[in-house]
């Protein structure tokens, strides 16, 4: 149980930390300066999205790889 729980919370801070570089990147780059606030809400929604999704991959690929290296 200890190294399930260790290894998730690895996983969630390096997801985090891919999350946070990500929508930071797609904030800068993909998504205009916004005009108003439903186009700011409509370009977090956007980021959040991207970088929830590809850090929630790579955090699962992350944890399956450890797991089939220590079996």
């Amino acid at each position: 149980m200890g190294f399930v729980l260790k290894e998730s919370i690895l996983a969630g801070i390096i997801g985090g930390i891919i999350a946070a570089i990500l929508a930071f990147a797609v904030n800068h780059y993909l998504v205009p300066f916004p005009r108003d606030l439903l186009d700011n809400a409509l370009g977090n929604g956007i980021s959040g999205f991207v970088s929830g999704l590809l850090s929630g991959f790579f955090g699962v690929f992350l944890v399956l790889r450890k797991t089939a290296r220590n079996r």
